[in-house]
């Protein structure tokens, strides 16, 4: 149908129809809609259906907008904005590829509208379709010219696609049309200046560089990041002397800052450790307070320089009372030869300061304070709980507790000692202790509330959060709207131990949707960043988005999302009803009303939950419409509810995981775990050449990984016994594995592999597992390889000794070894004998329970330590 003129009464009220929509008073927008629709002649006017139903998609009338601007479009296939209203539809609905094609068809008809190229160049910068985007930017300049952001667009476009030369060229020729005098400060030129030196130095025209950076300095108003930058071009084009007298400056301008003095370094390329240290002792008669100069060369010094210099950087740490100087050391930790110093120097503090409150019986002059005692102690609680040696660790922290009851930093330490003695009960009880002390500290309140995550106390740590969340709403949803992802990948953590599969999914999904709005926050910048001119800030942006799911909070939420669905492959969730009606049919009368009475109470529990729980929505959504009365715009559609049962009980759980592996496989490709993660997945769907592949890429990171081994003797066996294998791929995978491991049988496989690491515990049960897998019957040799916990074996840990007794409890090292497993855990009790997990039955039951109050509820702390 050919597009419709509408008269000048009707298109005046079509002009306000699209101010309405600009000025989000979308009520306003369908009166004027109405006006035009209920005359008989435009009932069918595209435009007007069209901007209808945008405004309706505003207001979340999803379904209705989509059949009102797909009839639009219909009765006007031609119109520009018809297309470019059902782009913006696509687009509000993250369909960005459909909305593309609509923006690339309201193009054919109206070519120069500036408003559709802006919002295609959008959402093509968006996609990263940068071919695109650079054209789109050139159609953008040649229209308009003159302004700003054609330009800067422009250059940008051609920054991304790494051709760094054309975009110096553009930037330079727009620099030029820029008049501003030398003496003013512009903010927005100065920004513009130091994008265009990062071009240069990009491109690796280093000379250019410099000369830009000379030529205006004095326009340039980030001067630290000036005079940084010139010291890295004068590094690299090789003119030291220069350099440090720059590297010098800065170093004046902040003597802590790692970064100068690496650069000095660099300038004054110090032939020998002595040359090296030199530079350091200048800056320690220069600096007298400064720290960083006296824990640098501690890196690089050895024997007794490395003592001297460690001796004198702790004396002025302990006086001080520096609370973090452990952490400053912990990566000098890999040298076993630095951690014995370390050792005894301190050591050697501790006992001094007991006799005569001196560093060293041989110091003459004043006597420390007794907070110097406290901090030595405080320094080597950490230092053994560092090294293994937990019950030494409490020893000291008990010390340092008992002259000192007061201070929150000791109780800290003992929470984090008891966590890594694997009594994480224990430490949420200590951590919640040390919250109790200061209930306004903000950062004490996060860690007990990780740290009774980590203890299984969901309930519990929720309102702990909630002393810091917004009145009137629930602390989970505070939490999730404030997108607090530390606290929901534990919360997923702790409802997976308990099993509850559902909440731990919801959770994960949660943290998804996070990564998801922060990649579409990006649309807010790729305008506000042109017209503000914050080009590096903007360009940095670009390159954190490219790899978000990088970080370690997605990686943790996918990893669990996926071990779930795995599990729930395995072993799916039972319809409850049916379960029940089986349960009710093998119990008598009695044991039937007992369950009956059960489930009432239970059913008024819940529903006094319920009740609560619908109190505060009502609460919350009052809150809402008075905030929503003001404006005329009602918010878009909500999201689809995560309802826990229904994502436990989904029907393909294998292709939910390979979702949240994707991002895995594309971004974190050099962490192991997500290959092997891969192979699980592709192993339960029966794809070879894709169980090849993972194990290929987990091969190349570390070929001896106990879990490795594990998936390929599993790879081997299934290999050798599937039968409707295509030929070719059965040739292909042949021909891999010869050259890969040489061994395809899983047998051979899993002796030569034990053979190889018989000294290592994580080595030795992972082929016992593999032993019992491939052969049942050997599950007491098995046993026996599994649970030796000689001394001359490697890799024993917590962990590794609690991953075996899972695996004598849950069957994977052979049936009906309660027995061994009972021995096992005794043995592990005498190694560990703070370990929640190697305790004996019974003493769980009767520990101390905890209240979010802040208290221990029974028993005071000295017996809780003695009782351990």
């Amino acid at each position: 149908m050919p597009s419709i003129t509408l008269p000048p009464k009707e298109n005046a009220l079509f002009k306000r129809i699209l101010r309405c929509y600009e000025h989000k008073q979308y009520r306003n927008g369908l009166k004027f809609c109405k006006q035009i629709l209920s005359n008989p002649k435009f009932t069918e006017h595209g435009e007007t259906l069209a901007m209808k139903g945008l405004t309706l998609n505003c207001l979340g009338k999803k379904e209705e907008a989509y059949e009102l601007v797909r009839r639009g479009l219909r009765n006007d296939l031609k119109s520009h904005v018809c297309w470019h209203v059902y782009g913006l539809l696509q687009r509000s609905d993250k369909k960005y590829d459909e909305a593309i094609k609509c923006y690339r068809n309201a193009l054919k008809w109206d070519k120069d509208n500036l408003q559709i190229l802006r919002d295609l160049s959008l959402l093509q910068i968006q996609m990263r379709d940068l071919e695109g985007y650079r054209e789109t930017r050139y159609q953008l300049l040649q229209l308009r010219p003159a302004q700003r952001a054609s330009w800067i667009g422009y250059a940008v476009a051609y920054h991304l696609l790494e051709d760094f030369e054309m975009a110096a060229k553009i930037v330079e020729e727009f620099r030029k049309t820029q008049q501003t005098s030398p003496d003013k400060v512009d903010y927005e030129y100065s920004e513009l200046l130091l994008y265009q030196n990062q071009v240069l130095r990009e491109a690796g025209l280093y000379r250019e560089a410099l000369d830009h950076l000379n030529n205006y300095e004095k326009q340039m108003c980030d001067k630290l990041a000036v005079e940084e930058t010139r010291g890295e071009l004068l590094l690299k084009l090789e003119r030291p002397e220069e350099a440090l007298e720059v590297y010098r400056r800065l170093q004046e301008r902040n003597p802590e800052n790692w970064a100068y003095y690496q650069g000095l370094e660099k300038a004054l390329k110090p032939g020998s450790i002595e040359e090296r240290q030199k530079l350091y002792e200048e800056a320690w008669v220069k600096f007298p307070k400064g720290l960083v100069p006296r824990r640098l060369p501690l890196n690089f010094l050895t024997g007794e320089k490395f003592r001297e210099c460690l001796d004198s950087y702790l004396r002025m740490n302990f006086s001080k009372g520096c609370p973090p100087v452990f952490t400053t050391l912990k990566s000098l930790y890999t040298c076993q030869e630095k951690v014995l110093i370390i050792e005894e120097l301190v050591v050697g503090y501790e006992t001094s300061l007991k006799s005569c409150r001196t560093f060293s019986q041989n110091d003459e002059g004043k006597e420390e304070p007794p907070t110097t005692l406290l901090w030595v102690q405080y320094f080597l609680a950490q230092h053994f709980d560092y090294i293994g040696q937990q019950s030494l660790a409490l020893e000291y922290i008990n010390a340092a507790i008992d002259s000192t009851p007061t201070l929150i930093e000791l109780f800290l330490i003992k929470a984090k000692i008891y966590k890594h003695a694997g009594n994480i009960k224990e430490a949420a009880r200590w951590m919640d202790e040390a919250q109790a002390l200061d209930t306004a500290d903000r950062f004490i309140n996060s860690k007990c509330a990780k740290y009774m995550l980590k203890a299984g106390l969901v309930k519990e740590a929720e309102e702990m959060c909630s002393k810091f969340t917004r009145e009137g709403t629930s602390a989970v949803e505070n939490l999730n709207e404030m997108q607090c992802m530390w606290f929901q990948t534990e919360c997923a953590l702790a409802y997976k131990g308990m099993n509850k599969l559902g909440e731990a999914l919801k959770k994960c999904h949660e943290i998804e949707r996070h990564f998801v709005e922060i990649t579409d926050d990006q649309f807010d910048f790729h305008t506000y960043c042109m017209r503000k001119m914050t080009l590096r800030s903007y360009v940095d942006l670009l390159k954190l988005e490219d790899v978000l799911r990088q970080h370690p909070f997605y990686y943790k939420a996918a990893r669990t999302a996926i071990q779930i669905y795995l599990a729930l492959h395995d072993k799916p969730l039972a319809d409850d009803s049916k379960e029940s009606q089986a349960d009710t049919e093998n119990l008598t009368d009695k044991e039937l009303k007992k369950r009956r009475n059960k489930q009432r109470k239970a059913q008024k529990k819940a529903q006094l939950e319920e009740e609560k729980k619908n109190a505060e929505k009502e609460k919350q959504l009052k809150n809402q419409k008075k905030k929503k009365e003001d404006d005329d715009e009602e918010i878009g559609g909500p999201k689809e509810e995560l309802i826990p049962d229904k994502l436990a009980k989904v029907d393909n759980p294998l292709e939910e995981a390979v979702k949240f592996l994707t991002p895995l496989k594309n971004l974190v490709r050099k962490e192991i775990e997500t290959h092997l993660l891969a192979f699980e997945i592709y192993f339960r769907k029966e794809k070879y050449l894709l169980m090849l592949q993972s194990v290929k890429r987990a091969v190349a990171i570390d070929p001896n990984n106990p879990w490795l081994h594990q998936c390929l003797v599993r790879f081997f066996k299934g290999l050798s016994e599937s039968i409707d294998l295509p030929e070719v791929v059965r040739t292909v995978l042949t021909q891999e594995i010869s050259r890969l491991f040489g061994e395809s049988d899983p047998q051979n496989y899993n002796k030569n592999y034990l053979s190889q690491h018989s000294n290592s515990i994580p080595h030795r049960l992972a082929a016992a597992k593999m032993m019992v897998y491939l052969e049942p019957s050997s599950d007491k040799m098995a046993c026996e390889l599994a649970t030796a916990l000689v001394d001359s074996l490697t890799g024993r840990s917590i962990q590794i000794c609690t991953e075996v007794l899972e695996a004598l409890r849950g069957g994977q090292l052979g049936d009906s070894q309660q027995k061994a497993a009972e021995a096992y855990r005794a043995a592990c009790h005498k190694t560990y004998p703070h370990t929640l997990a190697f305790l004996p039955p019974g003493y769980q039951d009767n520990s101390t329970s905890l209240s979010a109050n802040g208290d221990l509820s029974a028993g005071e702390h000295d017996d809780i330590a003695n009782d351990l």
